[in-house]
């Protein structure tokens, strides 16, 4: 009888063996050794966090580079249909799927807390625990989000759509109904590997799903005649790879917020944003988590420094680049001089947001990585919601300054949220966070 209990009891997922040092000491021992001297200490522990943050980093670029050159496909594809298809695909993506991904997303990034936690402190047999909660938490969720995809037509349709866009919005939908059933399975176990500091796999699986998406957006579109439909579905085939429910909640509405509030702006303003740096946010919601885990509060301080004056100078040298090629790059994707004008005068504004994007993702997987949600969800409302949406709104209709003042609050609300940030993180005690992270493991 207990075999048979113990057989029901029985992890789905096994997480990877356990190791005598999974989480490696030689940071904290660096930075502890007062037998050598200040510079020699900043010196060692620099070389071995960027080793480590790079070695994470790298695979996470590719993943999202190959996920936004298969979302853009899409859009491609749409857009050799016609301009309404075109118009459909971005008002389904911008509109709708936007809200199921900031959910899911941010629901699933919850592994990446107590995971990374749990695997710095070696507690291996949690791993498996959290993220089939959390697949079980998010498939009971995408049954609700799913009614928001079936009524997609008459929810556009209020909002002020014409008849003609909301209706084949409303197909592009239908077909990506399963993309969040996939996002369900997908991101918590996205997040139990990068825990594990598993990140390679991602990209050997973007890479596969851009060339399959590619071959059936074009067979959709040529062939089978299933036109904006196939390009929805396409996009979904190839995705899947209390107190746990507390830190669910909060993480989730800290990254929808973040997530919508963008895209409100970008429905207002009409204008495409860039997307945000990925690779430190990524790499530093591991380090930091893995490091508390395992009882390391000098190394996910040091991990903190440096990965944030690693991604400011990265952010600073794109900047400039957006800067010196203000004339040109807008050409790459339109061959209107209006609109290329256009570009370049808003190409200061993007500099700015460049910058700003190169801290704040950061400073947010610091938040991911010590359990920050709820404070950081709350610091999201008041910038963003209370401050950015509504002043942008004012200055780009009311003072008629259009897309500048819309972009120019936005990059207010990021700014404050930014400075709030980095008072919080500054004033940290590491010590008794690597103390709150034992007692939410020992629970």
């Amino acid at each position: 009888m207990d075999t048979i209990d113990n057989e029901l009891h029985e992890p789905i997922l096994q997480s990877k063996p356990p190791t005598p040092e999974t989480v490696s000491s030689e940071l904290e021992d660096t930075l502890s050794n007062t037998e050598i001297s200040n510079f020699s200490r900043l010196k060692s522990g620099t070389w071995i966090e960027l080793k480590t943050l790079f070695r994470l980093a790298a695979p996470a670029v590719v993943v999202y580079l190959l996920n936004s050159v298969t979302s853009l496909s899409t859009q491609i594809f749409c857009g050799h249909l016609g301009n309404l298809e075109l118009a459909a695909a971005s008002l389904g993506n911008n509109g709708i799927q936007i809200f199921a991904y900031g959910l899911m997303l941010g629901m699933g990034s919850a592994v990446e807390t107590l995971c990374g936690q749990a695997y710095g402190a070696h507690k291996f047999e949690m791993l498996e625990i959290y993220v089939q909660r959390s697949m079980i938490l998010l498939m009971c969720t995408g049954v609700l989000v799913m009614f928001i995809y079936i009524f997609s037509k008459p929810l556009l349709l209020a909002l002020g759509e014409s008849s003609s866009i909301a209706s084949a919005a409303a197909i592009f939908v239908y077909g990506l109904i399963p993309q969040i059933f996939a996002y369900a399975a997908n991101f918590p176990i996205q997040k139990f590997l990068q825990a594990q500091s598993i990140v390679a796999p991602s990209s050997y699986i973007s890479a596969a799903t851009l060339s399959c998406a590619f071959t059936i957006e074009l067979d959709c579109d040529l062939q089978t005649g299933l036109g904006i439909v196939g390009c929805g579905i396409d996009v979904e085939l190839f995705m899947v790879d209390h107190s746990d429910c507390a830190v669910c909640v909060h993480i989730a509405i800290m990254i929808c917020l973040e997530a919508w509030y963008y895209q409100i702006l970008v429905l207002i303003a009409g204008l495409l944003q860039d997307a945000e740096i990925a690779l430190d946010a990524l790499s530093i919601c591991v380090r930091v988590s893995n490091e508390l885990g395992a009882g390391h509060p000098k190394s996910a301080a040091f991990s903190v420094v440096i990965v944030t004056l690693s991604s400011s100078v990265i952010a600073v040298i794109c900047a400039i680049l957006v800067l010196v090629l203000r004339h040109v790059m807008s050409y790459a994707f339109t061959s209107g001089s209006t609109v290329a004008e256009a570009v370049s005068e808003l190409s200061p504004f993007l500099a700015i947001s460049i910058i700003l994007n190169g801290i704040q993702p950061v400073l947010s997987g610091v938040a991911v990585g010590c359990g920050w949600q709820a404070f950081v969800a709350s610091v999201n409302v008041g910038c963003y919601y209370i401050i950015g949406i509504p002043l942008g709104a004012v200055l780009g209709f009311y003072f008629d300054l259009g897309a500048k003042g819309i972009w120019s609050k936005m990059i207010g609300g990021t700014f404050i949220q930014t400075l709030i940030l980095i008072s919080f993180t500054f004033r940290t005690d590491w010590t008794k966070e690597v103390e709150k992270a034992k007692m939410r493991l020992d629970k």
